[in-house]
């Protein structure tokens, strides 16, 4: 995946160019763009929580029609996604403006995309781990359904640990490595 901190680097214009000359803003507008940046990554981990939803709602339909399945593990699987779904849709940004109440660094938020490239690459396991889940209901076998249920309920936490991870260490209220 490339460095979206690039690419909003790259489009920056003349404005904004002119704008990292200026003594004392220069800091300010590295800043919201790297802010920038934190919004385009959260909208885009956003949209692979909703393709994975989709992909296990149609999985669960298709389960439906395989007697011994229990869809209970699946349906708590996909009740956790939807909490994902919902932290990363309406989670403060990483930055915002010069009067925060928690205010993060430039060096800071370059930190934090170490946690969210692990939380891309759980979410990236997760929906990797869909086709097997689709070949044990189209088999009807409840235990390599029971392992792939299990397998993607680790990827999310996975994903769950490095989002709390994140929150802690913008808030302050966690320990850094």
């Amino acid at each position: 995946m490339p460095d979206i901190r690039e690419r909003v680097e790259a489009d920056r214009g003349l404005l904004k160019k002119i704008q990292l000359r200026i003594p004392g803003y220069a800091g300010y507008r590295r800043r919201e763009d790297i802010r920038q940046a934190d919004n385009i990554l959260r909208i885009q981990i956003y949209e692979i929580t909703k393709r994975l939803r989709t992909d296990l709602e149609m999985v669960r339909e298709a389960a439906t029609q395989s007697p011994g399945l229990s869809l209970s593990s699946l349906g708590n699987v996909m009740f956790e996604l939807q909490g994902i779904e919902a932290k990363v849709r309406h989670a403060e940004q990483g930055y915002s403006g010069f009067v925060a109440a928690i205010r993060i660094e430039e060096k800071e938020l370059d930190r934090l995309y170490e946690y969210d490239y692990a939380m891309i690459d759980g979410l990236d396991r997760a929906a990797a781990d869909v086709p097997a889940l689709q070949a044990a209901v189209s088999a009807n076998d409840k235990a390599a359904f029971d392992g792939a249920v299990i397998k993607i309920r680790a990827d999310l936490r996975a994903f769950d640990e490095a989002w709390s991870t994140r929150t802690k260490v913008v808030t302050g209220t966690g320990v850094q490595r």
